[in-house]
C-alpha cells in the first residue's frame, strides 16, 4: 500500500473513531430532595432565592469590608485558588496532546581514534555534526486524548467549586467571628451590670449587718454571689478576643493590624427580614460541595476511558528530518539530507493484564466517586434542615428568655422595694436578684446564639458569594 493511500484510510479512521470507556450521564438525586424544606413553615424564613452577598442583610458597613477584605487576602482561599491554577495547567497539559509533537536535536563532536584503529596514513581527528527535527502525532482513534481532556476538564471544574466553598466557609467563618466578638461585648455588658447591681447589693447588706438589721450569712451569701458572677467577665472578655484574633486571621492581617473599628460593635447583630432559602432543588444547584461531588465522578468516568483505549492500539504518525556531515559546510548540503515518514503502533495485546486491571481500578474510582456524590447530596439536605430547626427552635427559646427576664426584671423591683418596707427578709431580695441576673445573661447568651443560627443557615444554603471580589 502506498504511503497516500495508507494516510487517509488512518485519517479517516481517526474521524471516525469512538472513545473509549463510557459516555458521563449525571446522577440525578432523589426526586423528594427537590421539594420544599421541611423546616420552612419558620416564619423567620421565606421561600425564595437566596440572596447574594448575604451578610449585608445585617446591614453594617463594617462588617462589608471585613468580608471583602477577606475574599480579597485570606489564605486559605489563596491556597484553593493555586489549586484551581495547577488544575488549569494540567487541563493545557492535557489539550497538548491533540497537537503535533516535536523534538529539535543538534550535536556536534570533535574526537581521535586510536591509532591502532586507523589505517596507516588516515588522519586520525574527525568531526561530526548532527540536526534533526522529529514530529510525531497521535491519531487517538480509541478516543483517549479526548478522554483525558475530559477527565482534567471534570479536575478543573472540580476545583473551581473547591474554591467557591472556601469562600463560602471563609465568608461565613468571618461572619460568625464578628457576631461573636459583638455578642461577647453585649454579653460582657450584661455581665458587668449585673455585678455593679450586686455590688450595691452586697453594700447595702454590709451596712444592715452593721446596724444589727441583717446577719453575718447574708452578707457572705451576697457576697459570694458577686464574686460568682465577677468570675464571668474575664471569661467573656477572652471569649472577645479570641474572636477578634480570629477576626484578623481570616482578613489576613496580624492580630496587631485589625482596624478599630472592627471591635466598635457592642450589640449582636440581628436579622430584621426573612431569610430566603429557598427549596432542596436551588440548593444543590447552589451548594459548591455538591457540584464538586458530580464534576469528580465526572473526571472519574472519563478516565475510565483512559485505560480502556490501553487495550487497543496507540496509532501515530511520525516523520523526521535531519543532516549530518563531518563539516559545518557540508551539513545542509544536498546529500546530507535524510527523511523519515510512516506510522507508529504501539500495541501491549496479548498482554492485557495490566489494562484490565487498571480499567477495574478506574471503575472502582467511578463507584466511589459516585458513593461521595450521593452522600454530600444528603449532608447538604441534612445540614440545611438541621439548620433551619435550631434557628426556628432558637427563636421560640429566645420568645420565651424575654419573657423570662420581663418578669425577673418586675420581681427584682418589686422585691426590693417589700424589703424596704420590712415585709420581707434580705434572703428573698438575694434570690431575685440572682434570678434576675440569671435572666439577663440567658437572653443576651440566646441572642447570641440567634446570630450564629443564622450564619450556620446561611452557610448551609451554600450561597452568597457569586459577585463578591476574587482573591488577589
Amino acid at each position: 500500500m502506498k504511503y497516500p493511500i495508507l494516510l487517509a484510510s488512518l485519517s479517516a479512521l481517526a474521524l471516525s473513531a469512538c472513545a473509549a470507556g463510557p459516555d458521563y450521564v449525571a446522577p440525578l438525586p432523589a426526586p423528594k430532595s427537590a421539594g420544599p424544606f421541611i423546616g420552612a413553615v419558620n416564619p423567620a424564613v421565606v421561600v425564595g432565592q437566596t440572596a447574594d452577598l448575604w451578610w449585608r442583610l445585617y446591614d453594617d458597613p463594617v462588617l462589608d469590608g471585613l468580608v471583602a477584605d477577606a475574599l480579597a487576602a485570606n489564605t486559605d482561599i489563596r491556597v484553593a485558588v493555586a489549586r484551581l491554577d495547577k488544575a488549569r495547567a494540567s487541563l493545557r497539559g492535557a489539550r497538548s496532546d491533540r497537537l503535533p509533537q516535536t523534538n529539535i536535536g543538534a550535536s556536534g563532536t570533535r574526537g581521535r581514534t586510536a591509532d591502532t584503529q586507523t589505517l596507516p596514513g588516515a588522519d586520525r581527528n574527525g568531526s561530526a555534526f548532527d540536526v534533526g527535527l522529529d514530529i510525531s502525532y497521535e491519531l487517538d482513534l480509541s478516543g483517549r486524548v479526548s478522554r483525558n481532556i475530559e477527565a482534567a476538564r471534570g479536575d478543573v471544574s472540580a476545583a473551581g467549586a473547591d474554591a467557591d466553598a472556601v469562600r463560602v466557609a471563609i465568608v461565613s467563618a468571618t461572619t460568625r467571628a464578628y457576631v461573636d466578638a459583638a455578642s461577647a461585648a453585649e454579653r460582657l455588658a450584661v455581665a458587668n451590670r449585673v455585678v455593679t447591681l450586686l455590688d450595691k447589693s452586697a453594700d447595702l447588706t454590709a451596712k444592715r449587718a452593721d446596724a444589727g438589721r441583717a446577719s453575718r450569712l447574708e452578707v457572705v451569701r451576697t457576697q459570694t454571689l458577686r464574686d460568682q458572677r465577677a468570675a464571668l467577665v474575664p471569661e467573656i472578655e477572652a471569649e472577645r478576643r479570641a474572636s477578634l484574633f480570629r477576626l484578623a486571621t481570616l482578613t489576613g492581617r496580624t492580630p496587631q493590624d485589625l482596624p478599630a473599628i472592627a471591635s466598635a460593635r457592642t450589640t449582636t447583630p440581628q436579622l430584621t427580614v426573612p431569610i430566603p432559602v429557598g427549596d432542596g432543588a436551588s440548593l444543590l444547584a447552589r451548594r459548591p460541595d455538591v457540584r464538586a461531588a458530580e464534576r469528580r465522578l465526572a473526571a472519574a468516568t472519563a478516565r475510565i476511558g483512559v485505560a480502556t483505549a490501553d487495550l487497543y492500539p496507540r496509532i501515530s504518525l511520525g516523520g523526521s528530518v535531519g543532516s549530518n556531515a563531518s563539516s559545518l559546510g557540508d551539513l545542509f548540503g544536498g546529500g546530507a539530507l535524510r527523511f523519515l515518514i510512516g506510522p507508529l503502533i504501539s500495541w501491549s495485546f496479548p498482554n492485557i493484564s495490566a489494562a484490565r486491571a487498571r480499567i477495574a481500578g478506574s471503575e472502582a474510582d467511578s463507584r466511589e466517586a459516585l458513593a461521595t456524590f450521593d452522600g454530600t447530596v444528603l449532608t447538604a439536605l441534612e445540614e440545611t434542615e438541621t439548620a433551619l430547626s435550631n434557628y426556628a427552635r432558637e427563636i421560640e427559646r429566645n420568645a420565651a428568655l424575654k419573657a423570662a427576664q420581663g418578669g425577673a426584671a418586675t420581681a427584682s423591683r418589686i422585691t426590693h422595694a417589700r424589703q424596704r418596707e420590712g415585709q420581707i427578709d434580705f434572703l428573698s431580695v438575694l434570690d431575685a436578684d440572682r434570678t434576675f441576673a440569671d435572666a439577663d445573661a440567658e437572653l443576651a447568651a440566646s441572642n447570641a446564639r440567634i446570630a450564629q443560627a443564622q450564619v450556620e443557615l446561611f452557610r448551609a444554603l451554600g450561597g452568597g458569594w457569586q459577585k463578591s471580589p476574587a482573591a488577589s
